[in-house]
């Protein structure tokens, strides 16, 4: 089994971003991710981003049908980029002694970036597997480009790749 961190944290992989970069072959590799998880016996937490066009209980607000979520998974609902901004993950985490979190999800230069940053200022021990982000081409970088360029400034900055 690879290494593991106390938590996975699984970013706004939700049906209305299901036209990102790759994002069924993101889910295939983040549903490996949470079985050696839940197999260790370890707590996945999926992130849910909300704003106009992601309401609560619309159909693009839902998680992604493939991911392998179970009832035992926790989930956090966002309205920022920042999975800790005016949420309870921070609690969460900080109530199960979670300080080691491995991220994946979407969207790399917005939410998961600026949640990386966040946590590790927050002081946790930060995991990422490459390529386990995605996001869109832009008007500077492709979606690929922008993964690559994103990884490039965690690395050993944030986090560690594992």
């Amino acid at each position: 089994m690879s290494k593991m961190a106390q938590v996975l944290l699984v970013m706004d992989m939700q049906k209305g971003f299901s036209d990102a970069y790759n994002f069924n072959e993101l889910i295939e590799r983040i549903n490996q991710r949470i079985k050696e998880y839940q197999a260790a016996g370890a707590p996945v937490i999926f992130i849910q981003h909300t704003e106009k066009g992601l309401l609560p209980g619309s159909k693009e607000w839902q998680l992604a049908d493939n991911l392998l979520a179970t009832p035992e998974d926790m989930t956090v609902q966002k309205t920022h980029l920042n999975a800790f901004y005016k949420t309870e993950l921070n609690d969460l985490l900080t109530d199960n002694d979670l300080n080691q979190i491995e991220i994946c999800g979407l969207q790399t230069e917005y939410c998961v970036n600026a949640t990386v940053t966040m946590a590790h200022g927050l002081g946790y021990e930060l995991y990422m597997r490459p390529e386990m982000t995605t996001t869109y081409d832009n008007e500077f970088m492709t979606a690929q480009e922008t993964i690559s360029f994103c990884e490039n400034i965690w690395d050993s900055n944030f986090l560690t790749f594992i």
